[in-house]
This record gives structure tokens, C-alpha cells and sequence, in this order.
């Protein structure tokens, strides 16, 4: 019996050096890190007087935890344009409603590049933008610059599918 439905010849799990993201439909240049896609449902506890002393839970908020991106310091301006948006540099703390957030995928890609798996992120913004990273002249590493995305939630693209690996 094939272990996966979907690419019945796979036997293996994806690793987590092949991925990208996409905002505006382009990949980020120089992409080398992303957080975990994560959310988490709080427990509302709740007992009846009535009741035995047993306290009874069931689901409260969800939240959705920020997505950390680190790239390589390239002359992109995705991030920077981006952060840009949510709160401009002249001071006035105006944002352009219209623009500042977006929807932005994110790909799991197989050993041959191929997206495999699509997660869309919605409403997605800005929280932090760090241009540039500490400066050491001694150093031996790539200046990396970071973002703090915000979001909504995040789903399963299920159109995407795997093509047989060869």
C-alpha cells in the first residue's frame, strides 16, 4: 500500500531547505529562513453548578503566530517597500488602507524544485522590518535583512498537486 495518496511512489517526507515565498506573485529574493506556520485555539474552561467538580473545556479564540522571513541583503525592495506601506517615513503614521496588507503564499518545493504544497496566508502585514543586521567587520556572513508578518490565518492551497518524481 503507497504511504502518500497523492504521489503514490513517494515514500519519504519533504525537507525544509526547499521552499519559497511569494508575495505579489514573485519570489523574495534571497530567501533563507521562515518561522513555523502556526496557529493555536485557547481552551475556555466552564463547569456546570450542577455538575460533578469536572471542568469542562471547549474552544476559545484562535491565534495566528507571526511568520518570520530572513533574506539575504540584495537590492530587492519587496520588504522594504512593503513595510513602507504600513507606516511612512515622513512621520505622519499614515498607511495606504488600500495596500498594506496582502495575501502571500508560501511553497514547500521537492528535490527538483517543483511546488508541491501551497499554504496561502491572508491579510498579511508588515510589523517589523529590520534593514539590515549588525555590522561586524570582522564577521564572515551574509548580512541578513528580516520582517515580522502579521496575518489572519493561513490554508491549504488543495489545487496544487504533486507530479510523479522520476
Amino acid at each position: 500500500m503507497a504511504l502518500f495518496s497523492v504521489n503514490s511512489h513517494r515514500s519519504d517526507p519533504y525537507k525544509n531547505f526547499k521552499f519559497r515565498v511569494l508575495i505579489d506573485g514573485r519570489p523574495v529574493a534571497g530567501l533563507s529562513k521562515m518561522s513555523a506556520l502556526k496557529k493555536s485555539t485557547e481552551a475556555v474552561e466552564w463547569r456546570e453548578a450542577g455538575d460533578p467538580s469536572i471542568v469542562r473545556k471547549m474552544p476559545g479564540r484562535t491565534k495566528f503566530e507571526p511568520i518570520t522571513l530572513e533574506a539575504g541583503l540584495t537590492h530587492d525592495t519587496t520588504f522594504e517597500e512593503w513595510a513602507n506601506l504600513v507606516n511612512n517615513l515622513d512621520g505622519s503614521a499614515a498607511m495606504s488602507l488600500a495596500k498594506y496588507r496582502k495575501d502571500i503564499a508560501i511553497e514547500v518545493l521537492n528535490l527538483q524544485s517543483t511546488p508541491v504544497l501551497r499554504f496561502k496566508v491572508r491579510r498579511a502585514w508588515i510589523s517589523e522590518y529590520q534593514a539590515t543586521p549588525e555590522m561586524d567587520a570582522n564577521a564572515n556572513a551574509v548580512a541578513i535583512t528580516m520582517v515580522k508578518i502579521e496575518h489572519e490565518g493561513f490554508q491549504r492551497d488543495t489545487t496544487l498537486t504533486e507530479p510523479a518524481e522520476t
